[in-house]
């Protein structure tokens, strides 16, 4: 069998090839073999996508990012696991089996779930700041006395700019559409204010090359000790923790990201699912490793010592004392999904378009602000 995914964790050694390597031993019969997709999720769905439409029957197990669930199922390019639903909903968290479901109905088996975290530089700074503001303000000031930059993150223009794009939006405390997602709510003013917010942050607390950035090079960014201040996913924290030739090693820590309202937080929930591709020669087999990745405590142990969150609920209960996972159990219950819409997609690739130039520079704030409640506004006609 073939299981098509993608990110840093799909390298060789790695805790994917890991998984992989645990199923074949168990599985002789079945075994499995990871393909490596791209890093960034734009091109895992690329990369789906060209197999799926051509109804291509060379992957037979699917690394689904949270948000695709309702576009791979409307397309039938995934099974259906209700005939497995009871064994997955008993164990798993209940955020992310919602995102693995689309019209009541399970799609996908919950992998690893995900929510951002503030890195900060323990021997630079005292306490993590509460508000965006604050960060820029201390980022600015210490990195221009560290002769480092202020703040790291994902800026450049792919999902992850929307994705940290909605977590300066949400901690404003707007939206984009309301609970069922029958209506826009999409605050222009809001939107206009984090957009410029951002502009200015350019060149000031924001670290050079921000607006090419996405995880792994934030990662590096910081973990060279070029950053004070960093926004990335729960795996960067064991790969600073390893490296003892970086300077942040030892020197730094985690806590929740601010908001703009300096009260509470909020980070976009993230996270793999595995689903069985409608065209596998294999489903049967296929269907036994999605459950299995979701349901064996070893499975989801291996990824939290890695760092990745794991979806089962009772290995939180045992790693209470673990600083990622204890963290994460703060974070996760303040976490928001992206609409879980078939549109995601060309409603991300639209704020791409409209907000990518605007906090560049490049175009008016208010009328990307506009556009972009134009488009959702078209997406529920």
């Amino acid at each position: 069998m073939v299981w098509a995914i993608g990110g840093a964790d799909a390298q060789p050694g790695r805790v994917h090839q890991q998984i992989a390597q645990l199923w074949s031993e168990e599985n002789p019969d079945t075994p499995i073999r990871i393909e490596v997709l791209p890093e960034d999720a734009d091109g895992q769905r690329e990369q789906h996508a060209l197999e799926l439409q051509a109804e291509g029957s060379g992957f037979d197990v699917l690394g689904v990012d949270v948000i695709w669930t309702g576009e791979y199922s409307e397309n039938g390019w995934v099974e259906s696991l209700e005939d497995v639903r009871a064994d997955i909903e008993a164990v798993t968290l209940p955020g992310p089996f919602n995102s693995a479901t689309w019209g009541d109905e399970l799609w996908a088996a919950p992998y690893n779930s995900n929510a951002g975290f503030l890195y900060y530089r323990t021997d630079l700074v005292d306490e993590p700041p509460t508000t965006w503001e604050e960060l820029c303000e201390v980022g600015a000031e210490v990195g221009a006395e560290e002769g480092i930059a202020g703040f790291v993150a994902q800026g450049a223009q792919y999902e992850g700019f929307v994705v940290n794009w909605l977590e300066y939006y949400w901690s404003t405390g707007a939206d984009l559409f309301n609970e069922d997602e029958s209506a826009v709510t999409f605050d222009v003013d809001a939107a206009v204010e984090v957009t410029e917010w951002m502009n200015d942050s350019l060149g000031d607390c924001f670290a050079p090359g921000f607006n090419t950035a996405q995880e792994e090079e934030a990662r590096n960014e910081f973990q060279a000790g070029n950053a004070v201040f960093m926004r990335n996913w729960p795996y960067a924290y064991g790969q600073i923790q390893d490296d003892e030739g970086s300077p942040a090693n030892g020197n730094f820590d985690i806590a929740p990201l601010p908001t703009f309202t300096g009260t509470g937080t909020i980070s976009a929930l993230g996270g793999f699912n595995n689903a069985v591709s409608a065209y596998s020669n294999n489903t049967e087999a296929a269907t036994d490793f999605v459950v299995w990745a979701a349901t064996d405590p070893e499975v989801q142990t291996l990824l939290a010592e890695e760092s990745l969150p794991p979806t089962m609920a009772s290995v939180y209960d045992d790693l209470a004392g673990d600083p990622v996972m204890s963290l994460l159990g703060e974070v996760l219950a303040d976490s928001l999904p992206r609409p879980p819409s078939p549109a995601w997609n060309e409603i991300s690739v639209e704020m791409q378009r409209a907000l990518f130039p605007a906090y560049n520079g490049d175009a008016d704030a208010q009328s990307a602000a506009e556009s972009v409640r134009e488009y959702l506004e078209s997406t529920i006609q």
